[in-house]
């Protein structure tokens, strides 16, 4: 029996925030000869297993990749089974969500949801805001170049700022959608595709990036472990030198 990568699991050495980009869900429909729509339905149950994965392992933040802004030029009626699949799996799963103390944020351009399906992800960040556990970003109508030229429009029209103040990266940050989390140290995307495709592009500044050709669909949580096990046998410089990191050495 081979044993399971949680097995080879740091506890003590987890991303603190795991972002993923869930690719691969119209292909393996079409591998199943079903449409698109049965495989997002089949991406759903891989969601909760990712999420059960991580409560169990009690990391912090975990973002999906759900719905981007160039999502939107999907036909019409994928795009209306997407929004109301949204709403119906956030029925579904709320309990459980609360039962392990899971709760709900979301970041993107809102004001293009449909009415019903932003009320309903609204409702799931309400019932969810007093829990203490991992944090579940859903990215939805979202873009990274969005975000940060939204940003940039925050700034200009924010009165408070004064017209001196310099513009720092931490100041920036705060105008950004995901200005409440910390930036991702790892960023999974499956379906064999090897692009970030306009996702957390500030953010992903210095994250370690994995990418496996399982479609989301058959994603599993023996593949999300082996996922961060690669993470943690990876060597983080941030600009230093290997030497510096084993010294502490500064100069």
């Amino acid at each position: 029996m081979i044993p399971s990568y949680l097995n080879r699991v740091n506890l003590e050495e987890l991303p603190n925030h795991i972002a993923i980009i869930m690719d691969g869900n119209g292909r393996w429909a079409k591998e199943h000869n079903k449409n698109r729509i049965f495989g997002h339905q089949a991406g759903v149950k891989t969601v909760r297993l990712i999420i059960e994965a991580s409560v169990e392992l009690k990391l912090k933040h975990l973002t999906l990749y759900t719905f981007s802004k160039e999502n939107w030029k999907r036909p019409k009626r994928e795009v209306s089974a997407l929004m109301n699949l949204l709403i119906v799996t956030i029925r579904k799963e709320l309990d459980e969500l609360n039962k392990n103390n899971v709760s709900i944020h979301v970041i993107g351009d809102l004001n293009t949801i449909p009415k019903n399906t932003l009320s309903e992800v609204n409702k799931a960040i309400e019932l969810t805001k007093n829990n203490t556990g991992l944090k579940v970003v859903i990215a939805l109508s979202y873009s990274s170049r969005w975000d940060i030229m939204n940003a940039v429009k925050k700034i200009k029209n924010d009165s408070s700022l004064s017209k001196k103040q310099p513009i720092s990266e931490d100041l920036f940050k705060t105008y950004l959608s995901t200005a409440d989390f910390p930036d991702p140290e790892l960023l999974i995307r499956t379906s064999g595709e090897y692009r970030i495709s306009n996702f957390l592009l500030w953010e992903l500044a210095y994250s370690e990036l994995y990418f496996t050709s399982k479609k989301w669909p058959e994603f599993s949580k023996e593949d999300f472990y082996q996922a961060i096990v690669d993470y943690q046998n990876r060597e983080r410089r941030f600009g230093k030198v290997s030497e510096q990191l084993l010294s502490n050495d500064e100069s």
